[in-house]
């Protein structure tokens, strides 16, 4: 069985990070390996608070000793000192890294200091086979909105070139629209996308998390990266069509249409 790990945040609600990613794991056929790299005190709502966890260097090193790892997938990631210990972590690593960039939760709070999401670029993303941004993170490292495809286009360009990119995947969720359109580009050629918008009357939570551990289990596989991203993109669609809504009064499911 492929082992993949992801170095995530612990979400108290069970929703996204390390929860997310371990169910995606379980769900897809890999051993799931994970380390955990802060704690934060959410609920349905929003977050409320993080704490970094002091010991992400120990269980790094711990695993890689002992357990050869198929791929690896990134998550939240809360101040430079952890992104140092991941860069050290993944240097001369051959196998597929897919970096996703949470850095602000969809409930707007920061996970990661705005003054040190640059740092995280320049360390992280030329280790990375992919990185996986939405629209709004891209936003933040292209200095312009994204709201359509051509925008998409120009940003993730701009983006390959800068960082020296192997492959981004700018998802274009918080575009209006009928169709949910993700935009994978390899330096050379564009690849989108499509799958018909589910419809719900709340914000989803997690789903930036499932789709990038979903790309990683099928990378991990031995999928490409162009496929790997089709197939998880079919995943995230039916994992959100079946999710529901926790609340005091008990679990809902959503319907999603």
């Amino acid at each position: 069985m492929k082992k993949v790990l992801t170095i995530a945040g612990f979400d108290s609600s069970g929703g996204a990070g390390l929860q997310a990613d371990i169910k995606t794991f379980l769900t897809l056929g890999v051993h799931d390996l994970s380390v955990v790299s802060a704690v934060t005190a959410q609920n349905s709502k929003g977050v409320y608070g993080k704490k970094r966890v002091d010991f992400l260097k120990e269980q790094l090193e711990t695993l890689g000793d002992d357990i050869k790892i198929d791929a690896i997938k990134i998550g939240m990631l809360s101040n430079k000192k952890d992104i140092k210990i991941v860069k050290n972590f993944l240097k001369n690593r051959k196998i597929p890294i897919v970096l996703d960039t949470p850095w602000v939760s969809s409930s707007g709070y920061d996970l990661l200091d705005k003054r040190d999401i640059q740092y995280f670029a320049k360390k992280l993303f030329k280790l990375s086979t992919l990185i996986t941004p939405n629209t709004l993170e891209t936003n933040m490292l292209v200095g312009f909105d994204i709201k359509s495809l051509k925008e998409m286009k120009k940003a993730a360009k701009k983006l390959h070139k800068k960082y020296k990119l192997k492959h981004i995947l700018i998802k274009g969720g918080h575009i209006k629209g009928d169709v949910a359109i993700d935009l994978l580009y390899d330096g050379k050629n564009f690849y989108i996308h499509k799958e018909k918008r589910v419809k719900s009357s709340v914000d989803f939570h997690g789903t930036g998390c499932v789709y990038s551990s979903a790309i990683a289990a099928y990378l991990a596989k031995g999928y490409s990266v162009k496929k790997a991203v089709k197939k998880a993109k079919k995943y995230i669609t039916k994992s959100i069509k079946k999710s529901y809504r926790i609340s005091k009064n008990g679990s809902k499911y959503l319907k999603g249409k």
